[in-house]
């Protein structure tokens, strides 16, 4: 596989990823035949992942090339939060009950207790793998996994300050955390179009989603008319100055608090991930999302306010496609093997609180993403099950840099002590 990807330019890429984006479009709408087999089987969200994917891993594209990512997640994303969340209904929010609450702290549990089982596994197969002695000690590079893991990039960021792990070898820790991430939202997503058999084993109560997917679909219906063009234009006109008033207000706070509070300027605080303007931007986002949907600009949902906000998720999604390369896999398998066996801890873990609370696989997917991939995937998850739904996946992404850095320094200590046994 060559060094240099094929396409380098930007303008390029995004053209490869759209081709990608309506291809699966095309072929999910097909009614009949082999397409509608295969998406009876495999989600069209799944696809919108898979194939940039493919073409990093073929060579073609590569994201460390491009900066189509950083504009979705910062451009893009926050402007389909404000679309999506215009028809929302808080009241009916809050009715969803503590099952997501529940959903996202067994997610955290399944990580802090996973990172020490894992190492523990492995020593037995192959104790070289978990080895090391000072800066490189695995277990100290296996923290900013958690760091990741249960926060963010911030908390990440946090764990390799704290733990002071060698910084020519992280490049392997950060393969593990974006190779096996990347496997679970790949497998979450799958599990998308299987919800309805997986709530049905969970013995799942999804009423109060249902309930809230039905009031947002009729409350669209009564409003929905022809889209015009000064219609396409006040929605965007929308989100685009909320993205604007979201960036300016991230970038005040976080400048703010690093300039009057050593304690968020101090990188092993586990405050200093509320420092990070991409969490202000996000949280922003969505308040002036909630704001206006009591206002009548709600009634833009009658004019495609959330699919319109779908689009940019699906572009989104196709750039996260383009952070995997499926052949690094096979570049570390022993680190790779470890990171697996933790995931894997972490699923069992999920699994096993919504069968005993009868959780739908919503909260399940969702309080997973809101751990392991935070504030940018979380809310790509919830609305692939409704657009509606996706300020959920930013509420618990919350939780994650709220607990993240103390979550990641019990999961180290535990390691230490696994790897020291």
């Amino acid at each position: 596989m060559q060094d240099t990807p094929v396409f380098t330019n930007d303008a390029i890429v995004f053209g490869l990823l759209m081709l990608a984006l309506g291809f699966v479009f095309v072929t999910s709408s097909q009614k009949e035949g082999f397409w509608k087999k295969f998406y009876a089987v495999v989600p069209a969200l799944l696809m919108c992942y898979l194939i940039p994917a493919i073409f990093n891993s073929l060579g073609l594209i590569d994201d460390s090339t491009s900066q189509l990512y950083f504009v979705a997640s910062r451009y893009l994303l926050p402007a389909s939060l404000v679309l999506m969340t215009l028809s929302i209904d808080l009241k009916a929010i809050f009715n969803l009950g503590p099952k997501a609450l529940i959903m996202f702290f067994a997610g955290t549990v399944g990580i802090i207790v996973g990172g020490p089982l894992a190492i523990l596994i492995v020593s037995a197969i192959s104790p070289e793998t978990v080895g090391g002695v000072g800066p490189d000690a695995i277990w100290r590079g296996l923290s900013t996994i958690a760091g990741s893991w249960i926060g963010g990039g911030a908390n990440q960021a946090a764990m390799l300050e704290i733990y002071e792990y060698n910084p020519e070898l992280y490049g392997g820790m950060v393969l593990v955390d974006i190779v096996v991430a990347n496997l679970l939202m790949a497998g979450l997503l799958m599990g998308i179009g299987k919800s309805e058999k997986i709530d049905e084993w969970l013995k799942a109560d999804n009423s109060a989603i249902t309930e809230l997917k039905n009031k947002v679909s009729n409350y669209a219906a009564s409003v929905t008319r022809n889209p015009s063009l000064p219609d396409y234009m006040v929605m965007l006109g929308l989100a685009f100055v909320a993205v604007g008033l979201a960036h300016w207000g991230a970038d005040e706070i976080s400048a703010y608090l690093l300039a009057n509070f050593e304690i968020f300027n101090d990188s092993k605080s586990a405050l200093s991930s509320f420092s990070s303007s991409f969490f202000w931007m996000i949280t922003i986002a969505t308040a002036i999302g909630i704001a206006l949907s009591f206002t009548r600009f709600k009634k833009y949902e009658g004019a495609g306010a959330s699919k319109l906000g779908s689009i940019f998720i699906y572009i989104l999604v196709a750039t996260i496609g383009m952070k995997m390369d499926l052949g690094m896999v096979f570049d570390n398998p022993g680190l790779i093997g470890i990171g697996l066996i933790w995931m894997s801890i972490h699923v069992i873990f999920l699994f096993g609180t919504a069968k005993l609370i009868k959780a739908p696989y919503f909260f399940l997917a969702v309080g997973s993403q809101a751990n392991v991939g935070g504030a940018a995937s979380a809310p790509v998850v919830a609305a692939a099950f409704h657009p509606s739904l996706a300020t959920v996946g930013v509420l618990l992404a919350v939780f994650g840099y709220v607990v993240g850095t103390y979550g990641a320094i019990l999961t180290t200590i535990l390691m230490q002590i696994a790897a020291g046994s």
